[in-house]
């Protein structure tokens, strides 16, 4: 570490955890009180005029025709069109924002904002209270956000959790990586390249949804 930047001392640290507990403490009081939430990411540099964005924001209308809210990272591009569609049926539409180096606006379709200084309290924020994860075409912040939503579900540190990608094009390659090299390396299992749903129809993904939500609470009321 450079000389000009020494490690931060105890009492720096402790106020830092007592930002991070408030971070936490908004989050679970505002989500708490929101119900059935679906979860989109994807990039904020997908322009309006994109098929992407056009598929973003059909995906999240029908979503929130079906009662969803909607959450998203709050910014432009895909976030966007996440929180438009929601708007557009008159559903909850949240954005959790990130504070950045370079400031990231909220869009101007969300109706819930929470502002978020730490990406692991915002990270916990986005699935602890959805009902299925939506990911779109997007860049490295994607990647993280679906491989982590992935690591989750493979290790069963969430419940059953509907896992979309939408745009088959983009995922393709992707795709023949992990069943060419991860897959056939041992890295992974077969049944784990079963975790994802891939699709470009909108009322698939949204049925899709719905299909697990009422397969997982036929095996509740079983138990």
């Amino acid at each position: 570490m450079p000389v000009d930047q020494p490690y931060p001392t105890s009492n720096e640290d402790t106020w830092r955890l007592f930002r991070i507990m408030a971070e936490f403490v908004e989050g679970f009081e505002t989500l708490s009180r929101i119900g059935p939430c679906v979860t989109i990411f994807g990039s904020a540099r997908t322009p309006a005029d994109h098929k992407y964005y056009q598929m973003t924001v059909e995906v999240a209308r029908l979503a929130a025709k079906q009662g969803y809210g909607i959450i998203t990272g709050g910014g432009p591009g895909v976030m966007e069109a996440a929180n438009k569609g929601a708007t557009m049926e008159n559903g909850r539409s949240i954005g959790l924002n990130i504070q950045l180096p370079y400031e990231q606006l909220p869009n101007p379709y969300i109706k819930t904002l929470l502002n978020f200084r730490h990406f692991f309290c915002r990270k916990v924020m986005f699935l602890k209270y959805t009902s299925a994860v939506i990911i779109m075409p997007g860049g490295y912040g994607t990647m993280d956000e679906m491989f982590e939503t992935l690591t989750l579900i493979q290790t069963q540190k969430v419940a059953s959790l509907p896992l979309v990608l939408m745009g088959s094009e983009f995922w393709k390659g992707l795709m023949d990586w992990l069943e060419k090299t991860m897959l056939q390396q041992g890295y992974i299992l077969e049944a784990d390249l079963s975790l994802m749903k891939i699709t470009d129809d909108p009322q698939e993904a949204i049925d899709y949804i719905s299909k697990q939500k009422e397969t997982r609470e036929v095996s509740a009321n079983f138990v």
